[in-house]
């Protein structure tokens, strides 16, 4: 069994579990150069108004010509009404428990864990993951570093994509929605191959991001000798802005 921890630090970063909630932003972009920087600039012909009481608050735009994303290599522009121009980092955990159950010298077990990022008016985010491979007691099964599952030695990866070996299918590739950037780094994005390395980097977004959706598929397989006993293995996903 796979379980992940909760906890959450500072506005720039989070290192959160499998229980956070996300609050769903469409991204905003801003221009700038050496001497300056606008966040939220508007070409339009459009009004705002704002109304509020005690218990609600509501900001109104008309006359929007167009709305959408643009976006080059260089640049991204986000067409519509004013938006928030408060940068935001938000991680989801969509489910906290992976599961191998019985495990079996001739059988590869699988199980799959998802979670999702998004990040607005910022400059893109890395994830890490922490943690230790299973163990039972003193035995830890081994990590491993690119390479294909294989049944009768002692092996314990994942990857953050679409696979058809062991399994068909297992896992999937990341979602990025409409208006999502993200990408799943080298060691954990090739199919049929898996890797763990505690603490390294597994996907990314080079800049704001709308919501993108990760799914790890995890592996592990065991030998006749692997000592008999419940294997156990804690993991922590650290999400930070890179602003």
């Amino acid at each position: 069994m796979v379980t992940v921890r909760q906890q959450k630090r500072a506005f720039i970063w989070v290192l959160a579990s499998f229980w956070l909630c996300c609050v769903f932003v469409l991204p905003a972009y801003a221009l700038e150069s050496t001497n300056y920087r606008i966040d939220e600039s508007a070409i339009s012909t459009g009004n705002l108004l704002q109304s509020s009481s005690a218990n609600y608050r509501a900001l109104e735009g008309i006359n929007d010509l167009a709305i959408g994303n643009s976006a080059s290599e260089n640049y991204q522009v986000l067409a519509g009404s004013k938006t928030d121009p408060y940068p935001w980092l938000s991680f989801r955990i969509l489910n906290s428990t992976a599961s191998f159950g019985v495990l079996s010298s001739t059988t590869t077990a699988t199980a799959t864990a998802s979670f999702s990022v998004i990040n607005y008016t910022s400059y893109g985010y890395v994830v890490q993951i922490d943690g230790s491979a299973p163990t039972n007691g003193a035995h830890i099964i081994p990590s491993m570093t690119t390479e294909s599952s294989q049944t009768g030695i002692e092996q314990f990866g994942m990857n953050l994509v679409a696979n058809t070996q062991p399994e068909n299918p297992l896992g999937a590739n990341p979602d990025n929605g409409q208006f999502g950037y993200g990408t799943v780094q080298a060691d954990y994005a090739t199919a049929n191959t898996f890797s763990y390395s505690d603490g390294s980097i597994i996907a990314s977004a080079p800049k704001s991001s709308g919501v993108t959706t990760y799914t790890i598929s995890y592996v592990l397989n065991v030998q006749s000798l692997t000592p008999g006993g419940q294997y156990n293995a804690s993991q922590s996903l650290v999400v930070t802005g890179t602003y």
